[in-house]
């Protein structure tokens, strides 16, 4: 997976997290507001959270060791892309420097921790220049005082160029640490040196060891490297493919020195005599890288610019016509300078194996967090929709009970109904028989009332009749007499 690989993976990993995360939240948030017990989200939440500050936090350690006069500082500058650590001809590295990247907008300190402190001490802050000279200030005030004051170490805080476009490592550091001639410095425990030095090889995910490229076989560096495999033999045979060796200054190859891959090819038999079976070279000239990259930012000073000017625009100067030598301005030199000082070769090659060793194993760590996660979310859910399906089950056959007891009452209020009916029928009837007999009853009352009339006022007439005139009389008043009428007063006033 090369560098811009893993930045892509690793920014849609975060992404995806950050989703789940959310999601998550809102989901507690709603149980909660449920009264439901949210114990459980809240442990997946809180991994979820270790995973995402993981991709953020990893730490991934380049360990930076050489011999004196090698050009240490110079290109931990170059892969800083800043002027800020002092070389000199004395060693400068007195304890272990971590070099931290910040953002281009922050501002640049340099901290120093002593031995019992947990609080740092803030040395300088500002410009790469004031840093770098309080910083060899205080380097002489150490070696002065044999460490009266117990450093153990320094951070140096700034931003880093070779890593500028990958936000993915953000924990990255660069460890400036200690070499042999250190190590021999009277006023100091070289075992102590020794053991810092050794310790950070181990815990690193990549080690750059510069060789000065006139002097790379003198007892320095063979001491270096015999006691790196004496020590760590076993370090040394597991992890082979992590350790670069960085031939600097060979832009000091003079017209009559042997080539470059004929220096590089003894300094690989010598690498293989000293046990390292696949030594990684790289060539390069990290002053002249330095010098480019300080240009194309427009942070080179005017004595940066007389520098390369002197030592690297010649050889980018093209001959015209008239047999003159014209050299093009150095900022149309730079982008040429920088790629063939190789520093940009190496940054990249170096973050590829960091990528490799510790990068691709964290991207998996986390996916697999997230993914168990996610499945227990899911079991979360799952968990709830069972609970709703009981719910529903049990609310379904309650409502198919209350559909059957509806049912059975509209049942029984049909048969209530019909038998209302029946007896309304048969009252109705009953009514209509008994109306009957009453209007039959009562005309003959009346009937009878009549005839009685009729034979009161038969038997007061002053000449009594016959027969047969009591009866044409009877038979006239009958006729005469409106019975229709009659009863229809009568049934009226009977129902009132």
């Amino acid at each position: 997976m090369s560098s811009q690989q893993f930045q892509e993976t690793h920014e849609s990993i975060y992404r995806a997290g950050t989703r789940l995360w959310q999601y998550l939240q809102e989901l507690r948030a709603g149980r909660l507001s449920e009264g439901y017990d949210t114990k459980g989200l809240q442990s997946v939440e809180d991994d979820i959270k270790k995973a995402l500050n993981a991709l953020k936090e990893q730490k991934y350690q380049v360990a930076v060791i050489a011999a004196m006069k090698a050009g240490k500082s110079t290109f931990l500058n170059a892969l800083i892309g800043a002027d800020i650590l002092a070389s000199e001809s004395e060693a400068c590295t007195v304890c272990r420097t971590d070099i931290r990247p910040i953002d281009p907008q922050a501002t640049p300190r340099l901290l120093e921790y002593r031995e019992g402190q947990r609080k740092s001490i803030a040395i300088a802050e500002g410009e790469a220049g004031v840093i770098r000279q309080k910083f060899l200030d205080r380097t002489h005030e150490l070696r002065t005082t044999a460490n009266s004051d117990n450093t153990t170490r320094f951070e140096l805080q700034h931003p880093i160029e070779a890593i500028s476009k990958l936000s993915s490592l953000t924990g990255f550091t660069l460890v400036d640490t200690p070499g042999p001639n250190e190590w021999e410095s009277a006023s100091f425990s070289t075992v102590a040196l020794k053991q810092t030095a050794l310790e950070a090889l181990r815990t690193c995910d990549a080690i750059l060891f510069v060789l000065d490229y006139s002097s790379f076989k003198d007892n320095t560096n063979s001491e270096l490297l015999q006691d790196l495999i004496e020590q760590r033999g076993e370090f040394l045979a597991q992890n082979t493919g992590k350790i670069y060796f960085i031939l600097n200054k060979v832009d000091r190859k003079a017209e009559g020195d042997r080539d470059i891959e004929n220096v590089i090819a003894d300094l690989r038999k010598a690498l293989i005599g000293f046990g390292i079976p696949e030594p990684i070279i790289y060539p390069a000239s990290a002053w002249q890288g330095l010098l480019a990259k300080l240009i194309l930012q427009n942070t080179a000073t005017d004595s940066h610019i007389k520098n390369f000017k002197r030592f690297f625009s010649a050889r980018y100067a093209t001959e015209n016509e008239e047999g003159d030598l014209v050299t093009p301005a150095p900022r149309k030199i730079a982008p040429q300078a920088l790629e063939d000082s190789n520093i940009s070769r190496i940054e990249q090659s170096v973050i590829q194996t960091v990528v490799q060793n510790s990068g691709w194993n964290l991207l998996n760590d986390v996916l697999a967090k997230l993914d168990k996660a996610a499945k227990a979310i899911e079991d979360t859910l799952n968990t709830q929709i069972s609970g709703w399906e009981m719910e529903l089950e049990t609310l379904k056959e309650k409502v198919e009970e209350y559909r059957k007891r509806a049912e059975s009452s509209k049942r029984k209020v049909e048969v209530v109904k019909k038998s209302v009916d029946g007896q309304k029928q048969i009252l109705i009837k009953g009514f209509e028989r008994g109306i009957n007999i009453f209007a039959k009853g009562a005309k003959a009352n009346i009937q009878e009332e009549f005839e009685k009339i009729a034979d009161s006022r038969s038997s007061k007439s002053v000449k009594p009749t016959t027969k047969k005139t009591r009866q044409q009389v009877s038979n006239r008043t009958d006729n005469d007499i409106n019975w229709e009428v009659i009863w229809r007063e009568i049934s009226c006033s009977a129902f009132k």
